[in-house]
């Protein structure tokens, strides 16, 4: 038994290494410091903490000494009525998150363009769980908001330096 165990044990990791896997590793930003405002809650903050430890560039306090500035122009949630019981009461919600920001170098010049990103999760409600559906809900908020900054931290490794 302990044999097939560990020969199951050695394809795993031979097919492991075979695919290519890789861990992520630091990303390249074409930029040495950039300026996030906002950084003491939601958004902001969660980028800041993954651009410190996923990347060699610093998060600087001051605008002007940054080669680059990420804007937020809007970040708003919504609650939309997906579907309805025959009694008329909810039965499922759409929750949408909505951020939209750009990042420019110090003369204005975009190494990000006005981008807009909108993500979306359905979620089933019960008024006998209404404390447990709100908890779900902030958690799916939380989980669009990691998600956009996944997707912000991407388009930041691919951006190009301004002309």
């Amino acid at each position: 038994m302990r044999m097939i165990l560990r020969l199951c044990t050695a394809v795993l990791v031979l097919a492991l290494a075979a695919c290519g896997f890789q861990m992520r590793g630091v990303a390249a930003l074409p930029f040495d410091t950039i300026f996030l405002p906002n950084t003491g809650t939601g958004v902001g903050l969660d980028l800041k903490r993954n651009i410190q430890n996923g990347s060699s560039t610093q998060v600087v306090e001051d605008a002007k000494s940054a080669q680059a500035r990420l804007e937020f122009i809007e970040e708003t949630r919504q609650k939309d009525i997906l579907s309805l019981t025959g009694a008329g009461r909810v039965r499922e919600f759409r929750l949408g998150y909505r951020l939209i920001y750009r990042v420019r170098d110090r003369e204005g010049r975009d190494y990000v363009p006005r981008t807009v990103l909108q993500l979306y999760r359905d979620v089933t409600y019960s008024d006998a769980d209404v404390l447990a559906k709100q908890e779900e809900e902030e958690i799916l908020y939380r989980d669009m908001r990691a998600d956009a900054v996944r997707q912000i931290l991407r388009r930041l490794a691919g951006a190009k330096t301004p002309d």
